[in-house]
């Protein structure tokens, strides 16, 4: 299969005239795979499909394919480590975007074209696990060749208690507990945020009847309505923005609407506007400690607007969770976060724009559930998951992890 699939490519790529050049290459290519055999399709299919499995098996998070910068290798990401796939046959750009254009369907195809990115999610029947697997997917653009990367989805959640929570930080979190309010899960790309709302879903999915309205770009973990309903509603393909997913969303009787990102001003205030009306929202921001996810929420917003979305904020926000995944003594990774339970005096701080105070606010909310990044990566350390020299790299506050260090 291995050996046809990449017959197919080549030849494929034979028949792009020299003359058609840059961009207009990749439009060549779309417009012709129209007309290739749909056995030869399928071939294609089976060897991403393949590639994939490849992934699986070798426990890598994500795939790269495509794009100049490949070299022509097909790379996966190992504990956190980009490595050449040296076991599979090189392809050239052309290649690569034949295989890549392959994966989309027309609508996908087009979009593509226009906005030289496409998200989108991937399914295809593992036969290892006898079960469907999903990816997440980005298409892109790299010197006029089309790249894509694919992260692998999570076949289960992970259990609500393996993140190790404090008890009043999950019940603040939990819907049966406060029926309203704002609950962020920030980090950077990869740290882990879309695994954490998913075992947050999962936990309320088991014990609380509620409607549950999930808008991401795109739906990564689906989630089979158990004690909760749970919608899923692809922004592109289902909604047409998150913006639009979150009006939608009032009049569809919810009580826990999940926004896979906060990532422009009209999606922040719309958030903010629904959990105003009473409903519990789950959201995630691309940001490295709490405070910092509060000051990146108001900052967003027009300046005229940020007075008054800095007191709704204080008056919604129930908790912020910040996290990273930090790699392990044994070379796989574990989790470090913060956490941040909005108390009276941390609403007072964020409506006197004194957001400067709460990290200290965190340090001394122990017994409330909050921790600080260097607080944790202080546990894993003492816990000898993590080495000293992690535990530096990945502080927020250097300073404060230096004098928590010097007390070990």
């Amino acid at each position: 299969m291995i050996n046809e699939a990449k017959e197919i490519l080549t030849s494929f790529a034979r028949q792009i005239p020299p003359t058609v050049l840059g961009a207009e290459k990749v439009n060549f290519i779309a417009d012709k795979l129209k007309d290739i055999p749909a056995e030869q399709k399928l071939i294609l299919f089976k060897y991403m499909n393949h590639i994939l499995s490849l992934m699986l098996q070798r426990d890598a998070s994500d795939v790269e394919v495509g794009g100049h910068g490949t070299n022509g290798s097909v790379w996966f990401r190992i504990h956190g480590n980009k490595k050449r796939v040296d076991d599979l046959p090189s392809l050239s750009a052309e290649e690569a975007s034949v295989l890549i254009l392959n994966l989309l369907n027309n609508n996908q195809t087009r979009h593509l074209l226009v906005s030289r990115n496409l998200d989108f999610s991937y399914t295809f029947h593992y036969d290892k696990l006898n079960k469907s697997v999903r990816f997440r997917a980005d298409s892109y653009y790299d010197l006029d060749s089309v790249a894509l990367n694919m992260r692998s989805i999570s076949a289960t959640t992970r259990p609500i208690e393996t993140l190790e929570f404090h008890p009043y930080a999950l019940r603040m979190m939990s819907h049966s507990y406060i029926k309203f309010g704002l609950s962020l899960v920030t980090g950077i790309t990869g740290s882990g945020k879309s695994t954490t709302l998913d075992s947050i879903i999962a936990m309320h999915n088991k014990v609380d009847p509620c409607h549950i309205v999930i808008i991401a770009a795109p739906i990564e973990y689906v989630h089979e309505s158990n004690v909760s309903i749970v919608r899923h509603r692809e922004v592109g393909r289902d909604v047409l923005s998150f913006k639009e997913g979150v009006i939608q969303s009032l009049r569809q009787d919810p009580d826990l609407i999940v926004i896979g990102e906060m990532r422009d001003p009209d999606t922040i205030m719309a958030a903010l506007e629904v959990t105003d009306t009473g409903h519990k929202v789950f959201s995630t921001l691309h940001t490295s400690s709490a405070t910092e996810s509060i000051d990146r929420i108001i900052a967003e917003v027009n300046p005229v607007e940020q007075e008054r979305v800095r007191y709704r904020l204080a008056d919604v926000l129930t908790t912020v969770v910040s996290q990273k995944l930090v790699p392990t003594v044994d070379g796989k990774r574990v989790l470090a976060k913060e956490v941040l339970v909005v108390t009276p005096s941390v609403r007072a701080a964020i409506k006197n724009n004194n957001t400067s105070e709460i990290y200290m606010m965190i340090v001394q909310g122990g017994q409330q559930g909050m921790i600080t990044m260097e607080q944790d990566l202080l546990r894993l350390f003492k816990l000898r998951k993590i080495t000293q020299e992690t535990v530096m790299a990945y502080a927020n506050n250097k300073t404060r992890m230096l004098q928590l260090i010097k007390g070990v």
